[in-house]
């Protein structure tokens, strides 16, 4: 009895201590991302966002965020371009229906507000690790994360050579609660 009551008494403290945990919102978030091709600005966004948001806007070096989009909710505003998107030579989503981050540790940055996140993102069953600044806001009983960055399509096999940029910049503001 003595032994159930220790463990008891050490998992009571543990979720005391652990960041709370969030459900990101697909319906009030957004997933934007902005390229050029053939001199022009091309922009987009996903949508089926899932995952799960641990966050302690305390101690936010004990946050941990790990996060999915559906690759084939690529949406341009363009049918036949977000078709040709979804081929094998750009996110293959037969065979990779979503796209993947997992949070490796959070930091606080010099800036008031800013914090910044390192992780793991996985497009293509393609991993590589990026880290940018996010800002986390109190909204309705959750947060709105809000961050931006880039990286480069040809790390992660998506598309092909030709007039499209290589930089793709993604902007995300995401409602968890």
């Amino acid at each position: 009895m003595k032994q159930f009551l220790a463990v008891s008494a050490y998992l009571a403290l543990a979720l005391i201590i652990k960041a709370q945990s969030f459900t990101p919102l697909d319906e009030n978030s957004s997933v934007k991302f902005k390229i050029r091709n053939f001199g022009f600005t091309v922009t987009g966004s996903f949508k089926g966002l899932k995952g799960t948001i641990g966050f302690d806007p305390n101690e936010p070096e004990k946050s941990a965020f790990d996060v999915t989009v559906d690759a084939s909710s690529i949406n341009t505003g363009i049918d036949m371009r977000d078709e040709h998107l979804r081929s094998e030579s750009y996110f293959d989503v037969k065979n990779y229906p979503r796209i993947h981050f997992v949070s490796t540790r959070v930091t606080r940055s010099n800036r008031e507000g800013t914090l910044f996140v390192f992780g793991n993102l996985t497009i293509k069953n393609t991993t590589k690790e990026i880290s940018f600044p996010f800002t986390a806001r109190p909204r309705n009983e959750g947060y709105a994360f809000s961050g931006e960055f880039r990286i480069n399509r040809k790390d992660f096999d998506v598309g092909g050579s030709g007039t499209i940029s290589n930089e793709l910049q993604v902007n995300l503001e995401v409602i968890a609660k």
